[in-house]
């Protein structure tokens, strides 16, 4: 069946089409026609009021949960929560049980990818058994299809990140960091702050993350290679990112869609779907994150995809699990979040051309006779997202019932 999207605004900086309304044509896959009018009895139409339609967009960061916690999440239903959230590919974590540490574990992921729309591109560990002790054994992971290599949020040793980033340079592979030192406040749950002041919980430092980042630049410049810094919360952070690449450092870096629809006062409520790590900081912090999202020193927005159970999450604040479901929200959150702050190709980019320069990927342009890899979807409708609507196994979510902009018309 061929398929004819109708009057779509291209938002794709690659395509001589960009900022046009345009019409595509797309049979077997590929996209044939793209004109400003495309007459085609024979094909499915998808039209819409106002809809755009991008490069198929990337989620950096997301936790499928399987093999192991399948109740939480399996590939599948995974895969089925990424696409409504309209994301073509997906960056999964290693943090399974068993490890992804093995060619054997990638090649069990990636099997997958033949019976979905959705494609995933799944991280290797960066240890063995993520365990920090050995390497794992990045190079065939790489081989078999990993796209880089963490210990998702534990902590690496630096002896040990010395050691990942001269191994990947030899391949050119990509080492993810996540920037937290656990030893700095342990145990601490909330930005340290007044609002940890007045809830009585312990905080957790921008100290943290920033003494963390800190080690990684400077461990990246001595021993070259190529550093994807996962997620980043404050804005000290940000301006270690953009000296970093001034310097001409080989790094990236990305946000959490939620990061820019909360802050630590919205904590003082004791929702556990607020427990994130890195925690919601202070406005300050917000402030610098969008100025980073708008000057380009944050390539990417991730979703951070953490679902838990009922019986980790739904529980007194100290004791539940970090994380929240949230690869269908991710974009709408952003949206909503960065409404009269930020143009919708700029963010648009932070979910297709920057985090494929992230993973060093080529991305599929709309132009006649290129893969289509697309995204449909509108920025001027609202949705609500409810339990019918919600596809992930588990709703460990803020925004579950709440109205955010944006809709997703199709994922190609």
């Amino acid at each position: 069946m061929k398929t004819l999207i109708k009057s779509a605004l291209i938002i794709d900086p690659t395509s001589s089409h960009n900022g046009k309304k345009r019409d595509i044509l797309i049979d077997k896959g590929v996209i044939v026609k793209v004109a400003s009018t495309i007459s085609e009895s024979k094909a499915e139409i998808i039209s819409g009021k106002n809809i755009c339609v991008s490069p198929g967009w990337i989620d950096l960061r997301a936790n499928f949960r399987d093999p192991g916690d399948e109740h939480k999440e399996d590939l599948n239903s995974g895969m089925d929560a990424a696409l409504a959230g309209g994301f073509r590919f997906v960056v999964t974590m290693p943090s399974t049980n068993p490890v992804v540490d093995s060619k054997a574990q990638i090649e069990y992921i990636t099997s997958r990818n033949a019976h979905h729309t959705v494609e995933i591109l799944p991280a290797g560990a960066l240890s063995a058994k993520m365990e920090g002790k050995v390497l794992a054994e990045m190079y065939d992971m790489q081989q078999a299809g990993a796209v880089a290599f963490c210990d998702d949020k534990k902590s690496v040793s630096t002896e040990m990140m010395v050691r990942a980033l001269e191994y990947a340079k030899n391949f050119h592979g990509l080492v993810m960091s996540f920037p937290y030192d656990s030893g700095v406040n342990p145990g601490g749950l909330i930005n340290e702050g007044p609002s940890s002041v007045n809830t009585g919980m312990k905080g957790l430092s921008n100290t943290s993350e920033e003494l963390r980042l800190m080690r990684d630049i400077e461990l990246l410049r001595y021993t070259g290679g190529k550093l994807h810094v996962s997620l980043i919360s404050t804005a000290q952070s940000v301006e270690l990112i953009r000296k970093a690449k001034k310097d001409k450092l080989n790094i990236t870096c990305a946000i959490a869609a939620h990061q820019l629809a909360y802050l630590d006062k919205d904590l003082e409520t004791f929702d556990s779907n607020l427990k994130v790590l890195p925690p919601f900081r202070t406005n300050d912090d917000r402030k610098a994150i969008i100025k980073g999202l708008k000057d380009g020193t944050i390539d990417a927005i991730c979703s951070d995809h953490q679902p838990e159970d009922h019986e980790h999450k739904v529980l007194e604040f100290e004791y539940a699990n970090f994380g929240i479901s949230s690869i269908q929200t991710a974009f709408s959150v952003a949206l909503t979040h960065l409404e009269n702050q930020i143009d919708v190709p700029t963010i648009v980019e932070k979910f297709t051309t920057g985090p494929a320069r992230v993973l060093g990927m080529g991305i599929s342009s709309i132009e006649e006779n290129y893969q289509a890899e697309l995204t449909i979807f509108e920025t001027e409708t609202e949705q609500t997202f409810g339990k019918k609507e919600w596809r992930s196994k588990s709703i460990n979510s803020p925004f579950l019932n709440k109205t955010l902009k944006g809709n997703i018309i199709a994922v190609i």
